[in-house]
């Protein structure tokens, strides 16, 4: 039978084929530690005059057939294909990641338990305005059988004019109640100088939308023992929102939970927009607890129940509302405020949903 040239140049093919393959392999590895190498000195993984530099030596060492376009194309998938390869093991060696934790990060704060177990919701006023105020409905949550209390002391707000909180006469507020009735406080915090005063009045800190990437705020409460709830930016991805739970982690604290609260989009009919499939991506990608606000991601109190339903449908850790004893007199957020006898309804409704199984509800302000 005469040699078949054919088969012989294809199994030539073949043997080569395996020879690249090797060699992407040997120049893939290499590049996993020029990848670790950068993370450690803070360098960027892309480096464009270094791509320029090896594209120009390949075309300077071409010698055909392949035209010096079709040697820049290839190798440009080989060199993006690598930066990938890079970013997969970033991310393989975050602190939040399931991969360097895959058992879920409990919390248990004065007895009650964030994350890992039954769902909390959390409610509240918008703002601390008065003990009275805050007492009345601390009592309406004592009743229900919950144990957190979160209230606004310190508010940041689009307009300079609007009412910015009472500040630390407002965390004094929170602790005498968080005494008197034993419940879990939480508020937020918006500057670096007022974090260790905070922690003598509040239990858990809170890291708002319009801080997510104060990234000198997430490194002071990273370097405290103190538990933190960081709530998703107005417009941040879901990859900026786990880098800056990240910045915390790294600085020592790993007491820290999550919270999708909408996102900025071109829709009007709410005051942001629910991305509840935030809280799958965020569970799976992370360990950490996530909650969901549905106030501030809809400002419309006819969607609370739904959007609450949904949140705890696919997962989260808990939900947060906004409940004030008179909303029509608020000093912030008025309009996506429910009274008390609201909250009561919407409770029942969860209840009975079969979606919230215990009344644990920690309380917004």
């Amino acid at each position: 039978m005469a040699h078949d040239p054919i088969e012989t140049m294809r199994k030539q093919i073949d043997e080569i084929n395996l020879e690249i393959l090797a060699l992407i392999n040997k120049r893939a590895a290499l590049v996993q530690d020029l990848g670790k190498e950068k993370l450690k000195q803070g360098i960027n993984r892309f480096d464009p005059e270094r791509e320029r530099e090896m594209l120009n030596l390949l075309v300077e060492n071409n010698n055909g057939p392949f035209t010096d376009n079709t040697i820049r194309h290839l190798f440009k998938q080989i060199f993006q294909a690598s930066l990938d390869l890079q970013k997969d093991d970033n991310k393989k060696v975050l602190l939040v990641s399931r991969k360097k934790q895959p058992e879920d990060t409990v919390l248990t704060i004065k007895g009650v338990v964030f994350g890992g177990g039954e769902p909390l919701l959390i409610a509240g006023p918008c703002s601390v305005e008065s003990y009275e105020q805050v007492r009345a409905v601390a009592e309406n949550h004592v009743k229900r059988g919950l144990r957190v209390l979160r209230g606004g002391a310190f508010k940041p707000r689009t307009s300079p004019y609007d009412f910015q909180g009472l500040g630390e006469e407002g965390l004094q507020i929170l602790k005498r109640i968080g005494d008197e009735f034993n419940l879990v406080t939480i508020s937020e915090i918006v500057t670096p100088a007022d974090l260790e005063m905070a922690t003598k009045y509040i239990d858990v800190i809170q890291i708002g939308a319009r801080n997510m990437q104060n990234f000198e705020l997430l490194k002071a409460v990273g370097r405290l023992n103190h538990p933190v709830l960081l709530k998703r930016g107005l417009s941040a991805t879901i990859e900026e929102f786990i880098y800056a739970a990240e910045y915390i982690l790294s600085e020592g604290n790993t007491q820290v939970m999550l919270c999708e609260r909408g996102i900025r989009t071109y829709e009007k009919a709410t005051r942001n927009t629910l991305d509840i499939s935030a809280v799958p991506l965020l569970k799976q990608e992370t360990h950490l607890p996530v909650f969901v606000d549905v106030t501030h991601s809809t400002g419309r109190r006819d969607l609370l129940l739904p959007t609450a339903k949904a949140g705890l449908a696919v997962g989260a850790d808990g939900v947060m509302l906004e409940v004030h004893p008179d909303p029509d007199v608020a000093l912030s957020d008025a309009k996506q405020q429910v009274n008390i006898p609201q909250f009561n309804e919407i409770v029942d409704q969860l209840l009975a949903s079969g979606l919230y199984k215990e009344a644990k509800i920690a309380v917004e302000r």
